[in-house]
């Protein structure tokens, strides 16, 4: 048999009732890219003047760089705290 689960109270209330936190932190970062990707389809007039690997170095970093300020919503949509 076994043994029961012992979790904290903190732990269990986190178990018991959805965090409102995922859909809120969800929709923020659709919002957010969406606004990352008119941002950089709006340089595109001005990118599509440069020499193709230089349009591709730039959209191959645009296409990576968008990722990194999403770390601490994610870790707010978990914990409740960005850091």
């Amino acid at each position: 048999m076994d043994p029961p689960c012992h979790k904290p109270d903190h732990e269990m209330k986190d178990l018991e009732q959805p965090s409102w936190r995922k859909p809120v932190g969800t929709l923020g970062i659709l919002a957010y890219m969406a606004v990352w990707a008119v941002l950089v389809a709006s340089l595109s007039s001005w990118v599509g003047a440069w020499p193709i690997l230089v349009q591709s170095v730039f959209y191959l970093i645009a296409g990576i760089i968008w990722i990194f300020p999403l770390r601490p919503v994610l870790k707010w949509m978990e914990t409740g705290r960005f850091r």
